[in-house]
C-alpha cells in the first residue's frame, strides 16, 4: 500500500516534471555544452574550444558594459520604482475615497503588453515629432525639449524611468497585500499609547514589511537584470551601446555575429551572475529574519 501511494503520487507530479525538464534542464544542458564550441548556428560542424569563449567575455568591453547598464537600470528600479509603489500601496491601504479604483489604475502598466508600451513610449519620447516635447514647448520649456531616446547622455534614464513605470504595479501589488495582513489592532494599541502617524509607520508598519519588501527586492533584481523586450522596441539597444542590456548582447552575438557557443557562453555567465545575486539576497534575508 505504501508503494503503491508512492507511485500515485510521482504519477501526479510527473507532467509537470516533464515539462520542467522538457522546457528548461534539457535546454540548459544544451547551452551548457554548446559554450565550449564555436558554432555559427547553421553548419553542423562545431569546433571544441574548451574555455575560449568565457575567456574571451572577460575581455569584452561591451558585454561589461551591458552588465553595468543593466545594473543601473535595476538601482533606479530598486529605489524610485519601489519606493513609489510602497508609498501608493500604503496610502490605497488607509481610508481614502476611490481607493479601489486606484488599486485598478496602478495594476494596468504591468499587464500591458510590453511591445506596445515600448511603441507607444517610442513615439511620446521621438526628438522630432513625440508628445512630450510638443507639450514641453507649448507650455514654455522650449529649453527642455530633447532627443530623449538618441542622447547617449540621457538615453539609458529615459529608459529605466519608462521600465519603473511599467512594473511598479506588481510591487504595489505585493506590498499592498503585505500591508493589509497586518493587524488593525496594533495600529489602536500605537494610537492608544500616543504615537503618532510618523511613529506608527516607523515602528509598526516597516518591521512587520520588512520580508515583503525583501521579496519585492529579490523579483525586482531579478526581473530588471533580465529586461529585454522594452529596451529592444524603444532604442534596440542604442544610441550604439549605451542602453544595451546582457539578453540584448546575447541576441547580438547570436543573431548578427552568428556565434552562437559565444552567445550560449554569455548566457551562462549571466545566469551564474543572478544565482550569486539571488543566493546574496537569501543570505540578506535570512540574516534580517533571525
Amino acid at each position: 500500500m505504501k508503494i503503491k501511494a508512492s507511485l500515485e503520487n510521482y504519477l501526479f507530479v510527473l507532467p509537470a516534471v516533464t515539462i520542467f525538464a522538457i522546457f528548461y534542464i534539457i535546454p540548459f544542458i544544451s547551452v551548457f555544452q554548446l559554450s565550449f564550441y564555436d558554432w555559427d548556428g547553421i553548419l553542423p560542424t562545431k569546433i571544441f574550444i574548451g574555455l575560449s569563449n568565457f575567456k574571451e567575455i572577460v575581455a569584452d568591453r561591451i558585454w561589461w558594459q551591458s552588465l553595468w547598464q543593466s545594473g543601473y537600470i535595476t538601482l533606479i528600479a530598486l529605489t524610485f520604482q519601489n519606493a513609489i509603489a510602497f508609498l501608493l500601496a500604503w496610502a490605497c491601504d488607509r481610508e481614502i475615497r476611490m481607493k479601489h479604483f486606484y488599486r485598478v489604475i496602478f495594476f494596468i502598466p504591468p499587464v500591458l503588453s510590453e511591445v506596445v508600451v515600448g511603441l507607444v513610449w517610442q513615439w511620446i519620447l521621438n526628438g522630432n515629432y513625440g508628445i512630450l516635447n510638443h507639450w514641453l514647448a507649448y507650455f514654455g520649456f522650449t529649453n527642455l525639449t530633447h532627443n530623449w531616446l538618441s542622447d547617449p547622455n540621457t538615453a539609458l534614464t529615459t529608459v529605466a524611468i519608462v521600465h519603473c513605470w511599467k512594473g511598479f504595479g506588481w510591487g504595489f501589488l505585493l506590498f499592498l497585500a503585505g500591508l493589509q495582513t497586518i493587524p488593525r489592532e496594533l495600529y489602536e494599541a500605537a494610537r492608544v499609547d500616543g504615537a503618532n502617524a510618523w511613529n506608527s509607520f516607523k515602528n509598526v508598519t516597516i518591521p512587520l514589511m520588512i520580508p515583503v519588501v525583501v521579496l519585492v527586492g529579490i523579483l525586482t533584481i531579478l526581473g530588471t537584470m533580465q529586461v529585454f523586450v522594452l529596451i529592444y522596441t524603444m532604442t534596440g539597444g542604442g544610441p550604439g551601446y549605451h542602453t544595451e542590456v546582457p539578453v540584448l548582447r546575447i541576441l547580438a552575438s547570436m543573431r548578427g555575429s552568428s556565434r552562437f557557443g559565444y552567445a550560449c557562453a554569455q548566457g551562462i555567465t549571466f545566469g551564474v551572475i543572478l544565482c550569486m545575486v539571488s543566493f546574496a539576497q537569501y543570505l540578506i534575508n535570512k540574516k534580517a529574519k533571525a
